[in-house]
């Protein structure tokens, strides 16, 4: 599916993510990512493999286990990547909720 703009797949991809524990999963795996990425700069330049295998793993697990679906990265990588820090920083900062909301209100393009 193509879509017009980052704002149009940002309302798809939290219709992706509905389930509070699916959104937990990804702000963990996305939060470790960050983690091994420091320690990587600070320590040692190994710990750089565990970035993606930690930041897709635990999100990974959250859709085909937890939310039932395909992840978004599969179809749209980068807007999927800049989209999750997006929900992390929302969730960081207590706004996820009220987005969500907000775009309740916004019909949702469907993927299929």
């Amino acid at each position: 599916m193509n879509f017009r703009s980052l704002d149009d797949f940002w309302a798809f991809y939290v219709s992706q993510h509905s389930k509070p524990s699916t959104r937990r999963w990804h702000f963990v795996g996305t939060l470790t990512s960050i983690i091994f990425l420091l320690f990587s700069i600070l320590f040692n330049w190994c710990f750089l493999v565990c970035v993606p295998i930690f930041g897709y793993g635990f999100a990974w697990y959250s859709h085909f286990f937890v939310e039932g679906n395909v992840p978004a990265t599969f179809g749209h990588p980068f807007w999927s990547f800049f989209c999750d820090y997006k929900m992390f920083g929302l969730m960081l900062t207590g706004n996820m909720d009220r987005e969500i909301k907000r775009l309740g209100k916004r019909p949702v393009l469907q993927a299929f």
